[in-house]
């Protein structure tokens, strides 16, 4: 009696660490589909950084997204849903001044709302636990992000500015992302 528990329990283990790691797999694809989304979406946007090379600032990304391969697969989706988020976040401000194509933002907007409901969905789903370092490392730099534009006055040249930085922040995100299927 007590072998075959063992034996259920084994099984239960395999099965569900084979499980686990496909469902990576796939995770890793739609979120490095939708950062591909994301960044074909930002480069859309009218604007060149060559006339703002005065208004140019370093918003300083963490370092520990830099160097990703030390996160936990559990980590890498944090910091995903809270990068997806701060952006989506930026871009719902006063775009007004930057003679952006509307239908377009709301693309990215959408995208990044849909990919973010799916990993709270997941976060759900799962036992996460946090290094609030890194966690306020990455708040901080989308704070810096945000009083830049203040600070600018949401002007087109700031704007041009951040599209670039995000874009450069989803260079590290599929970076990140890629470790998922280690």
């Amino acid at each position: 009696m007590t072998s075959r528990c063992i034996l259920q329990t084994a099984l239960l283990v395999y099965f569900s660490t084979t499980v686990l790691a496909m469902n990576y797999d796939l995770l890793q694809f739609q979120l490095s589909s939708s950062s591909v989304e994301c960044q074909e979406l930002l480069l859309q946007l009218n604007g060149t950084s060559k006339d703002c090379l005065k208004d140019r600032m370093n918003f300083k990304i963490p370092e520990e997204i830099k160097k990703s391969q030390q996160f936990q697969k559990e980590d890498i989706i944090l910091i995903t849903l809270e990068m997806f988020g701060k952006t989506s976040d930026i871009f719902r401000r006063n775009l007004s001044s930057t003679g952006w194509n509307e239908t377009i933002v709301e693309d990215l907007l959408a995208t990044l709302h849909r990919q973010k409901e799916h990993l709270e969905g997941i976060m759900e789903e799962g036992n996460f636990t946090w290094d609030h370092r890194t966690l306020l490392h990455l708040k901080r730099y989308y704070l810096r992000i945000v009083q830049y534009l203040k600070a600018k006055k949401y002007s087109t040249c700031a704007w041009t500015i951040v599209q670039a930085e995000i874009l450069r922040g989803f260079f590290f995100l599929d970076k990140l992302t890629g470790y998922l299927l280690s």
